[in-house]
């Protein structure tokens, strides 16, 4: 190994399942041979069994579908809103001044001390799932992409002037292209905090969701169907990441170049 050296994609995907397949077998090591009880820790067979009662018995593809709904929901409303606030931000320097102070302080905001209060303004319904994933969602990604923006290579900037280029036309043609491949994996991150809001959000007053069943599940004290279902949700991530990495590099060949 040499530092800062690129591994080839096959090495890079045999490491990865490697590490997946030391955890389980540790997994599988602890609780198999006594070290933990089932109650507080099942086995990774009794995980999948229990995985499997959901599925059959539970309708938890149901629950899977509410809850990855939610996330998109939360998550597209929370982008349309903050992506191009973001954008003047960091084009447009007196925008920035208007606009960082409070957001800097709204971003530091827990998203999940807003429930109580979410309940009162919106019930327990949709809409107040909804806007949790927003207030968390939103002002980090604000912040993120006026900074990306303000990072904006300014020889870049000088060049389009000098090619005639107008105000609108610095945002439209050059920062936004600059821009746009960094806000995606920006974008990509923060719909990973995304999923921890939503779990949040289906612990309380949820009568459906990955979050309801783990609450419902630990109520029971079945740790094999609490494990699924945040198996469930590290799963559905892992596609999601690797889905935003692919669409990344579709959109914005230029950034590899």
């Amino acid at each position: 190994m040499e530092p800062l050296k690129p591994v080839s994609a096959t090495a890079r995907l045999l490491l990865g399942i490697g590490f997946f397949a030391l955890f389980i077998g540790l997994w599988a090591l602890v609780t198999l041979g006594g070290f933990v009880q089932p109650l507080f820790l099942a086995s990774p067979g009794q995980a999948l069994a229990a995985g499997w009662s959901l599925f059959t018995e539970y309708n938890f593809l149901g629950d899977i579908g509410m809850t990855v709904w939610r996330v998109l929901g939360g998550f597209l409303v929370a982008a349309l809103m903050a992506v191009p606030l973001g954008l003047m931000m960091g084009a447009y320097k007196p925008v920035e001044a208007f606009f960082e102070p409070f957001i800097s302080f709204a971003r530091y905001l827990p998203a999940s001390a807003f429930i109580p209060l979410l309940i009162l303004w919106a019930g327990v319904g949709e809409a107040q799932k909804l806007s949790v994933i927003i207030l968390g969602s939103v002002f980090q990604i604000v912040i993120m992409v006026a900074v990306i923006a303000g990072a904006t290579r300014i020889d870049l900037v000088e060049a389009a002037y000098t090619l005639g280029a107008r105000q609108g036309g610095i945002l439209r043609r050059v920062i936004i292209p600059a821009a746009a491949p960094q806000v995606m994996e920006a974008l990509r991150l923060v719909l990973g905090w995304a999923w921890t809001y939503v779990i949040v959000a289906e612990l309380i007053g949820a009568q459906s969701g990955i979050g309801h069943m783990i609450m419902d599940s630990q109520r029971l004290l079945d740790t094999g169907q609490m494990i699924f279902g945040i198996v469930v949700i590290g799963l559905i991530g892992l596609v999601t990441d690797l889905l935003f990495k692919a669409l990344n590099r579709r959109l914005f060949r230029w950034a590899s170049l």
